[in-house]
């Protein structure tokens, strides 16, 4: 289909139970679902006809650390016959495990991979899943909100053992209380310094 707003009606009429909302936005179609009609609305979009939704072009997730349903996973689809995105999200609490798009989608495979590394979701019946990008023995998720910027452990090479260690991440003190004053004012440690030496003087 052409035109979005038919294609809204259709997949409204097609799919009536199994959408909670749609809506037209920068000339792409949202749906809101529930991740128990995951498979059923993909293989919808995916073989009908007037959809033709054939490529999934990503998989990601938003965190929001304060909701009860923390992560809301994204899906975004492209129909190249009609030159159509559309983009397919719902909501999950963060323990909760989501069904693999591997047997419709065989690509997803390395993008639940990447959500499950980056964000700790995991997916059912999973061929594969385990750490992508991070490394055997990581600890945390990088891309969930509450994970430290810095880090739980720095990897290096150590010149007295010869060999690459994994240590806990260690800060200077002067990088901690950093006080994001200009440099040309100075830092606050440096201006008490001088102020006491003043009073000396």
């Amino acid at each position: 289909m052409k035109n979005l707003e038919d294609l809204e009606k259709k997949i409204n009429s097609e799919l009536t139970t199994k959408i909670n909302k749609t809506q037209i936005k920068h000339n792409q179609i949202y749906i809101d679902t529930h991740k128990d009609h995951l498979i059923d609305i993909c293989l919808f979009l995916k073989t009908n006809n007037d959809t033709k939704f054939r490529q999934l072009i990503d998989i990601t997730v938003v965190d929001y650390p304060e909701r009860n349903q923390r992560f809301e996973v994204v899906y975004l689809f492209l129909s190249h016959e009609f030159n159509q995105r559309l983009i397919l999200k719902y909501s999950i609490s963060e323990n909760e495990v989501i069904p693999t798009l591997t047997n419709i989608f065989p690509s997803s495979n390395w993008m639940e991979r990447e959500v499950f590394d980056m964000y700790g979701v995991s997916f059912k019946d999973h061929p594969d899943l385990r750490r992508i990008l991070t490394d055997y023995g990581f600890e945390g998720h990088p891309l969930r909100k509450d994970f430290p910027l810095t880090g739980h452990s720095e990897v290096r090479y150590s010149e007295d053992k010869k060999k690459v260690i994994n240590e806990p991440v260690k800060l200077e003190q002067n990088f901690r209380n950093f006080d994001y004053e200009s440099p040309w004012e100075g830092t606050e440690y440096i201006k008490e310094e001088i102020d006491n030496n003043d009073k000396k003087n």
